[in-house]
């Protein structure tokens, strides 16, 4: 192979042919010619003239021309290129005066970097290395001019203004995307958790009565409302799905703010914050409660554009989010941050002098106001920590969900897609990793401002990969809010009670929360004091038969006593009678095509049921 020119040679010729084309096309659009050049032909024709444009120039040049690029670089660029075309033609992207702009942006990278080698830089990395950092720097080059293509389509000034100041949030976050540093924590650096790093709730002392006036009236409690009930079979925000005597998320939650107004005659004020997903149809049930002691803020969290795996670019064409709602996604609860910020809120209730902030999920029906840790936080003489997680006794059911470590002297939350493969066992263990996050916090409002005026929040994004109808793939950059932990002075976890955590994500947990298992007091979920246990059972409904509401419901003529019962399992077509009592591990499997009818009355304990049983009108 060596003395011929080869495939460098080769590539040179092809990397030339495609800038002297697209330099063709450039000229194009900016003669009369252009309108001519977008009228009447397909995207994919006009690929295939572009295609065609570098066939032709190719007989131009001459093999003997130099270039001060690796072959690696040229393979690399002209792949990246064709990529901009194949994308072109999938998406029917118009390429008339403002068409995708790889090919020019190509030839300033190039520019550059032999600008670069002229000024006698002598360290040049790899070709694979060098054309990740050029294709880095154009992704966010072309990012940018996508995006304000997309702000030139909004319809009014304060629109403009608005989604200008979310696109900011977007551009920041995929520039720390690109910057591809690896999530992953380096496993024999995890720390020993220090020995007050997490608190006991037993410890904490009730606070004074004369003094809940004054301390309530500095506390804000926000309620994360993003969420859909799709998963469920419901239509519209997952807050209004009834869970209790016909009482929904978002009434229980108001129910149990007025009670705290009321009985301690303070205002705390209540904040939902909405998705696009889920805002119109808040602000609509939200005026129901105007005559409640209790005021209600809303503010919605960013709405970004889902990108296209390949290209890395937005799918969206324009910024009518209502009519493309595909293109477009709410970037997770870490995004609460600066939306609440950018909403206004934090400086109105910092001036307000409120100083913490309770946030938890609103199909979180455990996450109540305690007055403990507000006493721990709003009436100390010592320095009041920044940042607290509420965290639970890890079981099994819960190996998968977020815990707390000690990592290079501070105290964060660490997540499963966070740790090493080889590790991932050890992470789910309940004696290594004892707890696991609520998502239960409690933060400083000021902490929050300063924070974010230094742009030193720190939060893992998290890439989310989801698959269109149409089939196309994208990719959606989240974070979550209890991720910002490390980046606060002072943070702490508490362990908290069980009955602080009653999430409900699926029918299973509904079962749970609608059975005699609760009382309902005030808006507040109590356990029955007749449970011997403070843990609640562990519930597993199939998926076939009772993951929607509506197919749930169904099934129970009414909640079963579950006061003694440790363990279920039901799977296939099963029903429940009337008055149905279980206690111990109960197990009912009906195959397929048979059909199990629990009868009214009956009581099973520590049974197995399988088969075929159908009860019958005479």
């Amino acid at each position: 192979m060596a003395g011929t020119p080869g495939k460098p040679v080769l590539t040179l010729v092809i990397f030339f042919a495609l800038l002297v084309a697209f330099a063709v096309a450039d000229g194009l659009q900016d003669s009369k010619q252009a309108g001519e050049w977008t009228t009447g032909h397909t995207s994919a024709e006009r690929a295939r003239r572009t295609v065609r444009g570098c066939d032709d120039a190719r007989g131009e040049l001459r093999p003997e021309m130099q270039h001060p690029y690796s072959a690696a670089v040229v393979d690399g660029i002209v792949k990246h290129i064709n990529m901009r075309l194949t994308d072109l033609k999938s998406q029917k992207v118009p390429y008339g005066p403002e068409p995708y702009r790889t090919r020019t942006q190509t030839a300033w990278m190039l520019n550059m970097h032999a600008k670069n080698k002229m000024r006698g830089h002598q360290r040049v990395p790899s070709g694979s290395r060098e054309f990740k950092e050029l294709t880095k720097r154009d992704a966010q080059t072309q990012l940018a001019h996508e995006l304000e293509g997309l702000l030139a389509t909004t319809v009014d000034d304060e629109t403009k203004r608005s989604v200008e100041q979310e696109f900011q949030g977007f551009k920041r976050l995929f520039e720390r995307f690109l910057l591809d540093k690896d999530s992953t924590i380096s496993w024999d650096r995890i720390q020993k958790l220090p020995e007050n790093a997490v608190r006991d709730h037993s410890t904490l002392k009730e606070p004074a009565s004369e003094q809940l006036h004054a301390m309530l009236n500095k506390l804000v409690v926000v309620k994360l409302n993003g969420g859909l009930g799709t998963s469920m079979g419901c239509h519209g925000p997952k807050s209004v799905i009834p869970v209790r005597s016909e009482l929904t998320f978002l009434d229980l939650t108001v129910q149990q703010i007025e009670y705290l107004n009321k009985k301690y005659q303070v205002d705390v004020p209540l904040v939902l914050m909405n998705s696009f997903n889920t805002d119109a149809d808040t602000q609509k049930i939200v005026r129901k409660y105007r005559g409640l002691q209790v005021k209600i803020y809303t503010f919605n969290q960013s709405c970004y554009p889902r990108i296209n795996k390949e290209s890395l670019m937005p799918i969206a064409r324009n910024c009518d989010v209502e009519n493309d709602i595909d293109a477009w996604y709410p970037p997770g609860h870490g995004d609460f941050y600066e939306s609440f910020k950018n909403s206004g809120l934090l400086k109105k209730f910092l001036e307000e002098g409120r100083e913490y902030v309770f946030i938890s999920n609103i199909d979180n029906l455990g996450a109540t106001v305690d007055l403990s840790i507000a006493d721990l936080l709003l009436h100390t003489d010592e320095k009041s920590p920044e940042f607290v997680m509420e965290v639970t006794d890890k079981t099994r059911a819960d190996v998968k969900g977020g815990t707390l470590i000690q990592y290079e002297n501070k105290l964060r939350l660490l997540e499963i897609a966070q740790v090493p493969k080889e590790h991932v066992e050890d992470f789910k263990s309940v004696k290594t990793f004892k707890f696991f996050n609520t998502n239960n916090l409690w933060v400083k409002l000021s902490a929050i401002d300063r924070v974010l005026s230094e742009n030193s929040m720190n939060i893992e994004i998290i890439v989310n990969n989801k698959s269109l109808d149409n089939g196309l793939n994208v990719i959606q950059l989240e974070t979550a809010v209890g991720a910002a932990m490390k980046s606060f002075e002072g943070g702490i976890g508490i362990n908290v009670p069980r009955r602080r955590f009653l999430p409900v994500k699926k029918t299973s947990d509904l079962l749970l929360v609608m059975s005699n298992l609760y009382s309902l007091q005030n808006g507040s979920l109590v356990m029955n004091p007749e449970r011997m246990f403070l843990t609640t059972p562990l519930v597993k409904l199939g998926d076939n038969h009772f993951a929607k509401v509506k197919e749930f419901l169904a099934r129970f003529a009414n909640s079963p006593n579950i006061i003694e019962l440790d363990h279920l399992t039901v799977s296939g077509d099963v029903t429940f009678g009337r008055g149905v009592v279980l206690k111990g591990t109960v197990i009912i499997i009906a195959n397929h095509g048979d059909r199990i009818d629990i009868p009214a009355g009956a009581v099973l304990e520590n049974k197995i049921v399988s088969g075929n049983l159908r009860i019958l009108d005479h």
